[in-house]
């Protein structure tokens, strides 16, 4: 009897004809070239759906014989041929920083984030500002920046949504299999995975590192599931804001101090660090080391040129976001850390935990470690910089409120990621294809006004229309997975209408976003949406965090509401919320709703996505519709005040809700002209596009952060190191004497 000896898996082999598909699939610039997308989907269209528009793993499932079919197919090698061209030219064309600067000295610019979206397959991410990370690095590959990313590699990711019968919004943790994702670990001289450790609580952590190539920026994810650590510490990364506030510190010693000594192994020099948020701004201890260590400083010299080469970008209106450790933990795991590698007192260390010099804490505030070790320091909005200033306004004693260190530089999208292939195809060939390399060009989206009415709305429609498609494909498989009776399985694929006004609302399901905002009143919501002459339908999507509850109950209420038999086909939830579903409803909804609390919305972007899909925003005025809003482009919610009066408040705006879409919205959308268009309506998509498009876009944004930033961080520390470390040794020496000679100066006499 033979034994059995278990279950092997044969991986097709690469026909040589297609050994350029491998270059193709490990370079992520195929998640904004759509020509690439369209010749991956070509190889297996259901495969492509069924690995999560993965195609290394799809590359590892397909069969044999479909590889040898297409490897003799003249159109497929073709386009293969082409594909593999394009990544080349864009590799190598000349780029906007060496059209613009010539930098003979070294000069790596290193992103550090706790999350990064890039793509369906990789589950690195929860939100926002992971995606905003994703946009910000493809946008550097675009300008050619020399910019790294640095993040961690979590074994579970963030968590796949699902609802129960009633609603109630259940969390599942898929392990990720690394191995089949496009990415590489980091060898070392013997072709072995490159192992680094890091000290924390009297103990190594050891991790390896997966490299993701993203156009021409790299980056590198660290990983602490390896044979050398203790089944302890091989889950610290395990998963995304996940675990107690000791696998958190944990994380952000392993994201910041290891991450810069990641880096030196791999021979990376970091001249300027970004931190994108304070979870990884433990880096700044490190490179404060390494500073004393190479160049011969004292504490306070390192941490003077550290400071004006370090940014740091907050994403936080209020302080319960950030992240706090108590001081114990903190001593715990850093305590030798900093009295033997960088050798200061108790007092000293506890000092940069906090922006408040007389006031003793507990705590130990990852925010401000960012804001003291950091020159450049930026909220994402206008409006949130100010937010900023009054949130650390005590910290800044007898320092003018406009003159507090807080800027600001708005987000932006990578335009290109989140546009739809149709008007990708259009912009091209009425704007022009200078438009994929400067979407930041305010003459370029001008043209615009050349693209005829028709060929917008059309196109505009046929998305509204896969979009449908694509939710009641999604309903169906959700009410079966409930084990829903075939009445409600055939009802869910008659949901939504093609051709009704659709409003999309998609995001973090924080309280502060009020979801629920626009169900205050049922009655008069169900008479706009059943309007016979003007159908109003709404789409919503969205996760809220595994620990909060009240953002349950908002979705099991908007879950429960949409069951109605006046709502049915009118309202629907789309489960598990990620970048694919964020896709469909940003190129497919007419508005764009967002009613976040004032002013408590830093920036928010899923808006900006919209614009070049001919969606229209309808928001409350803040984060980045606070300073882009003006009624050709949109609608406003409130007049930008501010209530102590949450209830009044609520009431007050979801009626203005009500009367905007009532006298507004829908009389414009449904007002037909000539061909059946709505002129209007194409009028404002057109001036959405024109006056919008050249600024929210993530082109604009990493520029900004070069220009005003990057360079000038970078600047500095090349002054401050010049002559053996002279400038940086002089000016700490002439702060030192000011500090300690400013209680004998005396005003003696004003001239007036």
């Amino acid at each position: 009897m033979n034994k059995f000896l278990g279950t092997y898996h044969v991986i097709p082999y690469l026909p040589k004809e297609l050994e350029k598909l491998r270059e193709i699939t490990y370079n992520l610039f195929w998640t904004w070239n759509p020509d690439i997308r369209e010749l991956l989907k070509r190889l297996d269209r259901d495969l492509w759906v069924e690995t999560n528009h993965n195609p290394v793993m799809m590359l590892g499932l397909i069969s044999q014989e479909r590889l040898i079919e297409v490897s003799q197919d003249d159109g497929f090698k073709a386009h293969l041929d082409r594909a593999y061209n394009n990544l080349k030219q864009y590799l190598t064309e000349k780029t906007w920083f060496q059209k613009n600067y010539n930098y003979s000295k070294e000069f790596n610019i290193v992103y550090f984030s706790a999350e990064f979206g890039l793509t369906e397959c990789l589950q690195t991410y929860s939100g926002g500002l992971g995606v905003l990370a994703g946009d910000h690095l493809k946008a550097a590959s675009d300008l050619g920046i020399p910019l790294i990313g640095i993040g961690l590699l979590y074994k579970v990711g963030y968590f796949q949504q699902y609802l129960n019968s009633e609603g109630w919004q259940h969390e599942r943790y898929e392990i990720n299999d690394f191995d089949n994702l496009p990415m590489m670990l980091v060898l070392d001289e013997k072709k072995e995975p490159l192992v680094i450790s890091v000290s924390m609580a009297e103990r190594e952590v050891y991790f390896q590192i997966w490299k993701i190539q993203i156009g021409r920026v790299p980056l590198y994810l660290l990983d602490t599931n390896v044979p050398a650590n203790s089944e302890y510490d091989r889950k610290i990364t395990e998963s995304l804001y996940g675990g107690s506030v000791e696998t958190r510190i944990q994380q952000e010693i392993v994201l910041g101090i290891g991450g810069i000594k990641a880096l030196k192994t791999i021979g990376i020099n970091p001249t300027v660090c970004h931190m994108n948020e304070g979870h990884s701004s433990f880096l700044s201890l490190e490179r404060i080391r390494l500073l004393i260590q190479n160049h011969e400083l004292n504490f306070n010299e390192a941490k003077e040129v550290g400071f004006y080469s370090n940014v740091f970008t907050t994403h936080t209106p209020v302080p319960a976001g950030i992240d706090v450790f108590p001081n114990e933990l903190v001593e715990k795991y850093l305590g030798s850390y900093y009295r033997n590698e960088l050798k200061i007192s108790d007092s000293v260390f506890y000092s940069l935990g906090s922006i408040y010099r007389h006031r003793e804490s507990s705590l130990f505030n990852m925010a401000h470690l960012a804001m003291n070790t950091s020159g450049f320091i930026n909220g994402v909005s206008k409006l949130h910089s100010e937010v900023s200033r009054k949130m650390w306004v005590s910290g800044y004693p007898n320092v003018p409120f406009n003159e507090i260190p807080i800027g600001y530089i708005t987000n932006g999208v990578h335009a290109r990621s989140h546009i739809s292939r149709e008007f990708d195809d259009l912009f091209i060939q009425y704007v022009g294809e200078k438009w994929i390399q400067n979407p930041a060009s305010t003459t370029l989206w001008e043209r615009v006004d050349t693209i005829p009415d028709e060929e917008i709305w059309r196109l505009h429609e046929r998305r509204r229309s896969r979009l449908v498609a694509f939710v009641r494909k999604r309903l169906v498989k959700q009410i079966t997975s409930k084990g829903g009776s075939q009445t409600e399985i055939e009802s869910a694929g008659e949901v939504l209408d093609p051709s009704a006004l659709t409003i999309g609302f998609a995001r973090r399901f924080a309280t502060y976003k009020r979801a629920t905002l626009i169900f205050q009143d049922l009655d008069r919501l169900s008479k706009l949406l059943n309007d016979k002459s003007k159908p109003v339908q709404i789409v919503i999507a969205g996760k809220a965090h595994p620990k909060d509850d009240e953002g349950k109950r908002f979705i099991q209420e908007i879950f429960q509401i949409a069951k109605e038999d006046r709502f049915k086909r009118k309202i629907v939830f789309v489960e598990n919320y990620d970048l694919d579903v964020a896709s469909y409803l940003v190129q497919g909804c007419d508005v764009w709703l967002n009613n976040p609390r004032r002013p408590l919305e830093a920036s928010g972007t899923s808006g900006m996505k919209v614009i070049a899909n001919g969606g229209l925003n309808f928001s409350v005025l803040d984060g980045w519709w606070d300073e882009a809003f003006n009624p050709e482009v949109g609608w406003e919610i409130g007049n930008g005040e501010e209530s102590a009066d949450s209830i009044y408040q609520d009431n007050l705006e979801s009626r203005q809700i009500y009367n905007t879409i009532e006298t507004k919205i829908t009389p414009l959308f449904y007002a037909r002209g000539q061909n059946h268009l709505p002129r209007a309506w194409i009028a404002m998509i057109k001036n959405s596009m024109k006056k919008l498009g050249p600024i929210y876009n993530s082109q604009r944004m990493v520029q900004q952060y070069f220009e005003n930033y990057y360079a000038p961080a970078n600047e500095k520390r090349i002054a401050l190191l010049e002559e053996s470390a002279k400038n940086v040794k002089e000016l700490t020496a002439w702060k030192s004497f000011i500090k300690e000679s400013w209680s004998q100066i005396r005003v003696v006499n004003v001239e007036t």
